[in-house]
């Protein structure tokens, strides 16, 4: 029913303020729920936004083109919120003491706090600023490589040259898109999983490593066609796993009571990221070429893959045994009181 500009952007903020209600919620609840298994619980509820969009893009698609956008918008708008309201009915945060006991003794390996911190609390910890960094970091480069995928590949001459994958041909670009939606889905389940039995800073060095080689491989070999789409699959994957990993890292480190609020602080960093993406059309035309792009996005993801392993995972481990030792010290002075007394 827009019919000027800033009933537009009106309509756009408050459909934006839904997604983000709808996000926060689901993934604190998720970071709640399963304290063992963190990791995967916040990957398989991330993969909703991946796959959810999947499944949906040909229905719209297909009704924008027979019956036009408002139509789209409207339906879609009702059926969304209706299911939300729905099943958010079902969500419900875990009672003192129903969590299993063995599950809440299995996580020490992974650097877990026993404190609940506020919002306020994360803003003065220097951990938070480190791993506000690393997803800026991650989210810019992978942003700079993949939002211009399709003008890379029409200025590579590939778009529409057909690549045939396992008895499937498709145009080079479609190939690619469609390859890394699913694959950026399926990996924040799988890097989740892997957090939670290898530790988070151990396979976010191994993701964001395996991102700035896929990125860099791309620009030399992104002129291949089957390269392109396989290469832009890897890189896809590798760049999925932030939607898993920061939430649950946050969790991790300042508790679970405020894990909606303290996750949805970081996952700005996503937005402050967004902020950099002219970059890459600036360093694009002042270089004459992509190489500058790919080889800055590369470097970001080395970047935030050598800060997780010698800078977070070392602050974060201190934090833990520091939070450890004054726990000892008090526990140890509490009976001093009522002896002193007596």
């Amino acid at each position: 029913f827009a019919a000027s500009l800033t009933i537009l952007y009106i309509a756009a903020a408050i459909g934006g303020l839904g997604v983000g209600a709808v996000v926060s919620s689901c993934f604190g609840n998720a970071l709640r729920w399963f304290p063992d298994r963190r990791g995967l619980a916040m990957g398989l509820t991330a993969s909703g936004v991946g796959f959810g969009s999947a499944v949906t893009i040909s229905p719209l698609s297909n009704m924008i083109q027979s019956s036009g956008y408002q139509s789209a918008f409207l339906y879609f708008g009702l059926a969304q919120g209706l299911i939300v309201i729905v099943l958010g009915a079902f969500l419900t945060v875990p009672a003192l003491g129903s969590l299993p006991q063995q599950a809440v003794r299995a996580v020490g390996e992974l650097f877990q706090t026993k404190r609940n911190y506020t919002p306020a609390e994360i803003l003065k910890t220097p951990v938070f600023y480190v791993m506000y960094i690393m997803f800026m970091l991650v989210a810019a480069g992978g942003l700079m490589a993949t939002a211009q995928l399709g003008v890379v590949a029409r200025d590579f001459g590939i778009a529409n040259v057909p690549v045939a994958i396992l008895g499937l041909t498709l145009p080079a670009l479609v190939f690619a898109l469609t390859i890394d939606r699913t694959v950026n889905g399926l990996a924040r389940p799988f890097f989740g999983w892997v957090s939670d039995i290898f530790g988070r800073e151990n396979t976010m060095t191994v993701a964001f490593f395996a991102e700035a080689i896929g990125i860099f491989c791309l620009y030399w070999f992104g002129s291949i066609p089957l390269a392109f789409v396989l290469l832009s699959g890897i890189v896809f994957f590798a760049w999925g796993e932030i939607y898993s990993m920061f939430p649950t890292l946050s969790s991790d480190t300042f508790g679970t009571k405020y894990a909606a609020t303290n996750a949805s602080i970081l996952y700005t960093a996503k937005g402050t990221a967004s902020l950099l993406i002219p970059l890459s059309s600036l360093l694009t035309e002042y270089s004459g070429g992509w190489h500058a792009t790919f080889i800055t996005a590369a470097a970001m993801n080395a970047i935030a893959a050598l800060m997780a392993l010698f800078v977070l995972k070392p602050m974060r481990a201190r934090m833990v045994e520091a939070e450890g030792a004054e726990e000892t010290v008090t526990t140890d002075a509490a009976p001093l009181v009522p002896a002193r007394q007596a």
